[in-house]
This record gives C-alpha cells, structure tokens and sequence, in this order.
C-alpha cells in the first residue's frame, strides 16, 4: 500500500494516551537528550552524523529493554530519533510534496489537505504532553514562545513553512497546530498553465502588465495560491529593479539580483519590541525601491501601500484576502480606516481609484482545483463608484464527475490603460483580448 494511502486509511478515533510505548518513548528520549546534551543545539555539527549518532545512543539505551520484537525496537528508534532531530510523526507528512496542509486538532487527530481536499490520517501524538514538546520546539527555534500568558503564536519553519499554533486557555479542545507547508518548487507561470490555473492568453497579458509597472492586487480565500501567483508574476520584474518585500513570514522566493527582504515582528515575552506591516512599509519608501511587495495587506498598512503606490512606486503587488474584486476594494477601504484617520469614504476611493490598476481574483473550486476566475481592471470613480472592468473571466464548461472544466477567457474588452504599455514601449497583441471560446475550451482539455 502507498504512504498516502496508509496515511488517509479510515480508522477509528482512539484516546491519545493508548500508545503502548508512550512511557518508554518518553523515558528514553529525555535520557538521549541528558547524555548528548550541547551536542544536539551544535550548529556546525553535521546533521548526517549527528542523526546517526543520535540513533546509536538510543539503540544502545532500547537495548536494555525487555520484551521488544526487533521490529518494535527499530520503529522506535525511528520514532524517538524524529522526536528529538525533527518534529516527530508529523516528519513523514512534512516530507510529503504531495501534501498542502497540516490541521493538528489534538493528540488524536490529524488532517491533511491534498489536491485542495481534506483527508484524515493515522497519524498520531502519544499525548498531549508529546504534541506540546513537538509544538515547542517548533516555535523556539524562531525565537517564541507559546503558552499560559502567550497562548496564540504565528511562526516559520526553516523551510519556510507557516506554523499557527493555539492552545488551551484560548483553544477549548486542547493545543491545535496548523501548518501551511512551504512548496520546494517555486511555481511559474507556465506551470501554472500546465495544471490549468491560468489561460496562455491571461498569462501574456498579466506578463506585460508587470512589465508596464501595473500596480496589481490579488485576491482571494484562504489556500486559493495568492503567494504562489504573487511569487509567479514577480518573475516578469526586470533584474535592474530594486526591490523591496514585506511580509509577516517570509515565503517569496524572488531571484532577482537587487532584493531587500524585510519581515514583521511581533512582541516579545514582556510585550514590547514589535514590529508591524505597517512600520516596514513606511521605512521602505526611505530605502529607494523600484517596486514594493507586500506579501499580504490586513490593516492599517493598506493605506500606506496605497500612498506608496501615488507616490512613484509604480509596479506594486500586494495580497489580500476577499470574495471578489470588488470585496477586495472593500476590504482595502475597512482597513484604510483602521489607520485611525478621519478620512473621508470618497477621499479613501479616490486614492484606491489612483493607486490599483488591476485586481486578479483567484477561487478554489468544488473539485478542489485552484484556478484565477476574474482579472478587472480598476477604471476611474464615477460620482461615488470606483468603477471595474472584467479583462478575463473563467468560464465552466461543463462539470463531470464532480471534476470543474473550464477556461479563463477574454471578455472582449480591452484595457483602459493601454497608454501605459505604449509608454514602456510593450507591444502588447489585440489578439490577447479575442475570446475564442471554442478554441479556450480545446486548449483547456487538451493540458488536462
């Protein structure tokens, strides 16, 4: 049977503290940690050889037990190793590509996302207390801490993984961590067209739009690609440019040769000592950029991005959470006000109206695939509107088997800005705005 398979097998829900080996594991481990000692935080230890020292301890210590099948002994080994080097039985989910997400519910309940669906595993904690020590160790090596007096933390792991953990008194069914894995392929475009989230046309059209220093907002739900598409565009900035990213945890992956990566801080333990989105994108504006990259707006930051964005710093690209193109105009103007100024909505409207030219909305459909369903550009303001024209929409063709079939096509409509292409001397075809949607629908099908 294939790992995957073993892991989303049904079973029956179990109380945590059944693990047979749970007092054993736990006896052991915090012997090899007591033996090894500074060994285990020794950076310039190399960790082939200190994994394979740690294993040898623990065998050693196992070889004292009675009543251990030699194949218990070595599945224990494997298991005390990963508590110790790695984050314990979520080291085999960690190290599968195919996974997106880890929901740790307790103990005795593991889920995981795979293709945009939800699955749950076999996996399990011994008890609360392993799950804690796992958690701990997670956060503490970014410098956290989680507990009584801080008992919500958001963190990275070195492979830039995100970490959101919560835990009792706020989470009344004990500690809950998520992870939103961090994939080791960084996707481009023409991945992206491979797998059917964008159109050819959409993406040489969004191609020139980065080119031509759009200012571009993506939006969308939880888990929809906002940072993979944001990551993906970023690839059509030229290498001359100086660019400046802000995030809560870094994940962009940008290769140009001229980036600055800046990135939040929250409080420390006696609640000073923090730095927000906000903060980074002010200092920005005082570091030269080219272009300002906010991986995603949530607060009183929106402002400043839109200032930064009337201000010369043409060619941003932000993130923001939303259900359409015109929620997410509607959530950068909440935020504005969250900056405590007394501005007024039109004022507010005026400046999104200068500040974006485009708005790309992405959606996870039924079946679970992630595609970018609307690309609007943002007009002018007409009395109290801002006023959105749709470049691109998806269009379903037919649903199958619970399977989405469809296409991002044209709408017919051309831009309003193409002044701004002719400035930058981009070329740009009227064939890209020509829907063709028998040949959409035959392009689709034939990349499936």
């Amino acid at each position: 049977m294939e790992l995957h398979e073993r892991l989303t097998a049904a079973r029956p829900v179990a109380p945590a503290n059944l693990e047979p080996f749970a007092e054993l594991k736990n006896r052991i481990h915090m012997r090899v940690i007591s033996e090894l000692g500074p060994q285990l935080s020794d950076v310039a230890t190399d960790p082939a050889a200190l994994r394979e020292r740690v294993a040898v301890d623990i065998r050693r210590n196992l070889a004292d037990e009675v009543g251990i099948s030699r194949d218990a002994r070595e599945r224990l080994a494997g298991e005390i190793a990963n508590d110790i080097l790695g984050y314990g039985p979520l080291e085999r989910l960690l190290a599968d590509d195919t996974i997106t997400e880890i929901m740790v519910n307790g103990p005795a309940e593991i889920w995981i996302e795979r293709q945009g669906r939800l699955y749950e595993t076999t996996v399990r904690f011994s008890d609360e207390s392993h799950l804690r020590r796992i958690i701990n160790k997670m956060v503490a090596q970014v410098g956290r801490r989680v507990d009584e007096s801080s008992p919500m933390v958001d963190a990275r792991l070195p492979d830039g993984s995100r970490v959101n953990v919560i835990i009792p008194p706020l989470s009344l069914s004990g500690p809950l961590l998520t992870i939103r894995k961090f994939s080791k392929k960084r996707l481009m475009l023409d991945d992206m067209l491979r797998i059917g989230t964008i159109s050819e046309k959409a993406a040489t059209f969004l191609t020139h739009c980065v080119q031509a220093e759009f200012n571009i907002l993506i939006s969308g739900g939880t888990g929809t690609g906002k940072t993979t598409l944001l990551n993906a565009l970023s690839a059509a900035i030229p290498s001359t440019d100086r660019i400046v990213t802000i995030e809560d945890a870094a994940e962009l992956q940008l290769h140009q040769s001229h980036v600055l990566r800046l990135e939040s801080r929250p409080k420390n333990i006696e609640g000073d000592g923090e730095i927000q989105i906000r903060d980074l994108v002010r200092n920005s504006l005082r570091m030269r950029p080219d272009r300002i990259i906010v991986g995603e707006v949530r607060g009183a930051e929106a402002l400043d991005m839109l200032q930064a964005m009337n201000t010369g710093h043409e060619g941003s690209l932000t993130t923001v959470h939303a259900n359409s193109p015109r929620d997410a105009l509607a959530r950068i103007e909440t935020m504005v006000l969250m900056a405590g100024l007394d501005l007024p909505m039109r004022a507010i409207r005026q400046q999104l109206a200068a500040a974006l030219d485009l708005i790309i909305h992405l959606e996870r459909l039924e079946d679970g695939s992630r595609h970018i369903t609307l690309i609007t550009e943002v007009q002018r303001m007409e009395a109290d509107v801002i006023t959105l024209q749709d470049i691109f929409e998806f269009h379903v063709d037919s649903i199958i088997d619970r399977r989405v079939n469809g296409a991002l096509l044209p709408t017919g409509l051309r831009p309003g800005q193409m002044g701004k292409f002719e400035r930058r001397s981009i070329a740009v075809s009227p064939d890209l705005f020509v829907r063709d949607e028998y040949g959409g629908m035959r392009e689709k099908r034939e990349r499936r």
